[in-house]
């Protein structure tokens, strides 16, 4: 913990815009907020992250009406979400010149853009393409405002509160999608529509970004470009504001970000993460195709790790700040994590595994992951402002693009790798009612198997009278008559039964390698714990802060006018 000196030039006159238009453009604060007034542009940041996530995974839920509206195939949609996700990604790295261009500017009018795409182009998309076209701009948006809404958050949270700070910021994708379950499955059919569902997300975006065009303010650059370690470092930052070259801090900013512990950490990160994605894409499904699960039981079995992740994020922050050390949760968290995750993994090809069992196990995954996150994130932003505190937004964007690129990635090798997948969704429910449709029929068949291998030789309209003769003999003419009733039923059980069969008795399996390589990626956060910023005992923390402070009166005395310095100037 330590206070790094500006550059001192002289100040420079900052050109203020017309009063009328300050609070549409001139957002940045002078002096260090009030604790009120901090807490409220938190709590604004908070609002947005989730709303966002309501945003962007509204259209999971209604997934199925959505590929049947415009005929695509499962793989599509699959790719929609990969192509959003790859958008986002460089779109992240736009976003690390947040710095310049002003970080509550990017979410306010990123808000703006997110909810009128939302509102009225995505549900009214004419086809397919063009429906992929509207959700990658929404995804390039969304990269850019959540870069710097994390940005944000670390510029109004000292270092001594971030930890709890960024545990709350981390809730956002979890509410989010609490929020998603919540609205459809009150609103969700009768009279509404998937466009309604997806409307209903674009207006809470757009009620947001009314509340932030006049409500959310950011930091000067020369305040937030400093390290701040706890409220008492106020007025000496403040201070040091006046005489702060603020351009020259910003210049080298990536060749200050590519190094090994910005961004090992956040590829470590974004390995650590692949199960929260399949959790967050893949749970449903794989609990549906592989132990039967409704899709309200496997939701309701979703609810046990979002809320122990949700809760357990705030309490880790909170402990962080309290202990002021991030690296033992992180490490805990982690070898948590690789317990539950290897408990999950070896039960996937267990057919009887309870659903207290499993919910045993999503909720330890989501208190272990909660562990490890919130003092994560904080420690990555403190990692960061080492090297430089004025490239936060550069450090963050590096962050946001692993992520996104990961999570491209991983949504696009989860159909390669679970290959079984796109059978069972695509024709496991036709087979399904089919095999019960026919049951009659299949009876008859496999009772004559081979007067019917006959019979399917020829077209229906082509079968010689000779052999209709011998098989209304054979068979009867009222079982023959049920088995050409049957005709479409039983041209589907041929053409795809032996798939779906197939897919269905490798599908665990299948899903148990994708999640040994999500163990993987868990073990290959480990190393990178040891190269980030930050104190492994609370005593060492202690004493680094005690000596911080100490430093920050020495230096705030050096700077009043009244000083011996001063007056022997």
């Amino acid at each position: 913990m330590s206070i790094s000196p500006p550059a001192a030039t002289e100040p420079r006159t900052a050109k203020r815009a017309p009063s009328a238009l300050r609070g549409l453009g001139a957002r940045r604060l002078d002096r260090y907020p009030e604790p009120g007034a901090r807490h409220w542009y938190l709590v604004v940041v908070v609002l947005v992250t989730i709303v966002l996530y309501y945003q962007l995974y509204i259209q999971y839920a209604v997934s199925t009406a959505v590929i049947s509206q415009y005929h695509m195939t499962f793989l599509y949609f699959v790719y929609i979400s990969v192509a959003a996700n790859a958008v986002g990604a460089f779109s992240s790295l736009v976003a690390g010149l947040a710095d310049r261009w002003g970080r509550a500017n990017i979410v306010v009018y990123g808000l703006l853009a997110v909810g009128l795409l939302t509102t009225f182009a995505l549900p009214n998309a004419p086809g397919k393409v063009s429906y992929l076209l509207v959700y990658a701009a929404i995804a390039f948006v969304e990269g850019m405002i959540l870069v710097a809404t994390p940005a944000l958050i670390r510029d109004f949270s000292p270092q001594l509160g971030r930890a709890s700070a960024m545990g709350y910021w981390t809730m956002g994708p979890i509410i989010g999608s609490l929020v998603v379950t919540a609205v459809t499955s009150r609103t969700y059919g009768g009279g509404t529509t998937w466009q309604d569902e997806i409307r209903f997300a674009g207006i809470s975006g757009l009620v947001l970004f009314v509340v932030a065009l006049f409500g959310l303010r950011e930091l000067a650059p020369a305040l937030r470009d400093q390290i701040m370690v706890s409220l008492r470092d106020r007025a000496l930052v403040e201070a040091r504001a006046k005489g702060m070259d603020t351009d020259s801090a910003l210049r080298p900013q990536w060749r200050q970000m590519l190094r090994p512990d910005v961004v090992g950490s956040a590829v470590a990160i974004s390995l650590y993460l692949l199960l929260y994605y399949a959790a967050v894409g893949n749970f449903v499904l794989y609990f549906a195709t592989t132990f039967g699960y409704s899709a309200q039981r496997a939701n309701a079995l979703l609810n046990w790790y979002w809320g122990a992740n949700a809760i357990t994020l705030v309490v880790a922050g909170v402990v962080s700040d309290r202990l002021r050390v991030r690296k033992p949760f992180m490490l805990l968290g982690g070898l948590g994590s690789i317990g539950f995750t290897l408990w999950f993994t070896l039960r996937a090809t267990e057919p009887h595994t309870g659903y207290y069992t499993f919910a045993l196990i999503v909720a330890g995954i989501g208190v272990t992951s909660g562990i490890a996150y919130s003092p994560w994130m904080a420690g990555f932003t403190e990692t960061v402002e080492r090297h430089n505190p004025a490239a936060t937004a550069m450090g963050l964007a590096v962050w946001g693009w692993t992520v996104r690129i990961t999570v491209a990635l991983s949504a696009a090798f989860v159909p390669l790798v679970v290959n079984t997948v796109t059978p069972l969704i695509e024709y496991g429910p036709a087979v399904e009612q089919a095999s019960v449709q026919a049951a009659p029929a299949l009876a008859v068949t496999r009772a004559h198997p081979e007067i019917f291998a006959e019979l399917d030789a020829y077209a229906p309209d082509k079968v010689p009278a000779s052999l209709l003769s011998r098989a209304e003999k054979e068979v009867g003419a009222e079982q023959l008559r049920t088995v050409r009733k049957a005709a479409p039923q039983l041209k589907l059980l041929r053409e795809h039964g032996p798939e779906v069969q197939r897919a269905s008795a490798d599908n665990p399996g299948k899903w148990q390698t994708w999640w040994w390589v999500c163990l993987g990626g868990q073990v290959l956060f480990l190393p990178f714990v040891f190269v980030m910023s930050g104190r492994w005992r609370p005593r060492d923390a202690r004493r680094d802060l005690q000596l911080h402070e100490e430093a920050v009166a020495r230096q705030f005395a050096e700077m009043r006018p009244d000083s011996e310095e001063g007056r022997t100037a």
